[in-house]
């Protein structure tokens, strides 16, 4: 197969980390792996592990983003492509405008995979245009199928995204040399219980509501620091400000720890008692809830999205119902007493079942009668 994935840019995120798993997948299978996308910091890895990087940015907000439909598909058509898989909405826009104009006994067959809950609209309607529609979790898939009644059931495809365990390996130690550099960066979380919360800083994260959990243990005279790891988004510096300011108004400035962005989270759930995820809004999946699960830490989240699903599958007693900080306090506090099993194993959400489940989907489909109009 000769498989083109597209997407805005390859510099960080759980969209960008799957393209490039399945481009691995690919190339380790044997056939021809490209990405199309506007450039980043992971097309050296992209092309280190054999695939093509296209220099070709679709996701510009702008009418002159339109100019790029004719020169892509004159483009396509001399690639002749298997595959066309699209990842976002602008760029899926591009694509599917360049191969709604090409000859459909030629053109490459079309993927869409919907990745997040989009605010509910014809713009976003385009992740749901593909003649196989990957979903990420049941809750994607009741999403789509809830909001776009044009799309056609039988074409969606449930995969849920998955995790090398080799990568996040259950009960990782972390080295001497990691634990020795760490805490003499962060002195504070010696002889502490460490409450964890990964994920870039953003509101819908829940980040008042860490607070709030932390506050509640202490109070409760656990000895507990929060530490959350994540950058501050540039768009939305005005929230990480005020994070900082509600940190110091609640007297919390020697329990809480902003550690910034991290390379070396497999680490640092090492080291962490249990971690939260408290993401306001229902997300897709939940990668930094499955990510310490598969490590065998405890992980106490929102009951609802994707991360319920994760929860469901290896860890029920850590789901509590959403913004019941109360709860999840009670939760946390039961977990450090060594009243709650650890997790399950995880057997379901690997990246091998994932990577083999969309090479079947794209074979699948290129076996399939091609469609004569979109």
């Amino acid at each position: 197969m000769k498989v083109l994935q597209v997407l805005p840019a390859l510099d960080t995120g759980g969209v960008e980390r799957g393209t490039l798993d399945i481009a691995k997948a690919l190339v380790t299978a044997g056939h021809s792996s490209s990405v199309l996308s506007g450039g980043g910091r992971l097309v050296t890895r992209l092309q280190k592990q054999g695939s093509e990087h296209i220099l070709w940015s679709l996701g510009k907000k702008s009418p002159l983003t339109l100019r790029h439909v004719r020169p892509l598909r004159h483009w396509l058509a001399s690639q002749q492509f298997d595959i066309m898989h699209l990842r976002s909405r602008l760029p899926g826009w591009i694509c599917w405008l360049a191969w709604r104009g090409m000859d459909p006994a030629t053109r490459p067959r079309l993927v869409t995979t919907v990745h997040g809950m989009h605010s509910v609209s014809r713009y976003s309607e385009i992740v749901s245009c593909g003649e196989r529609v990957i979903v990420v979790s049941e809750s994607i898939r009741d999403y789509v199928l809830g909001n776009y009644p044009k799309c056609d059931p039988g074409k969606l495809r449930l995969i849920y995204r998955g995790i090398n365990p080799l990568e996040f390996p259950r009960d990782h130690q972390a080295s001497e040399k990691w634990l020795s550099d760490w805490y003499r960066e962060f002195p504070q979380l010696l002889d502490q219980r460490v409450i964890t919360m990964a994920g870039r800083l953003t509101r819908l994260k829940g980040h008042h509501d860490f607070m709030s959990v932390i506050e509640k243990l202490r109070d409760s005279g656990q000895a507990v620091h929060g530490l959350i790891v994540g950058s501050e988004d540039p768009k939305r510096m005005a929230y990480a400000r005020e994070l900082y300011a509600a940190v110091a108004e609640r007297g919390l400035e020697s329990h809480i720890t902003f550690a910034g962005h991290r390379g070396d989270l497999r680490d640092i759930y090492s080291v962490s008692d249990v971690v939260l995820s408290l993401s306001t809004q229902p997300e897709s999946f939940g990668r930094t809830v499955l990510e310490p699960l598969s490590e065998g830490r405890p992980v106490v989240g929102y009951d609802h999205g994707g991360v319920a699903e994760i929860l469901s599958a290896l860890y029920p007693r850590g789901a509590v119902a959403v913004r019941d900080v109360d709860a999840a306090a009670t939760q946390v506090a039961a977990i450090l007493a060594g009243q709650v099993a650890p997790p399950r194993r995880n057997d379901r959400f690997l990246l091998d079942v994932m990577a083999k489940d969309t090479l079947s989907v794209y074979e699948e489909l290129l076996s399939s009668p091609r469609q004569k109009q979109v």
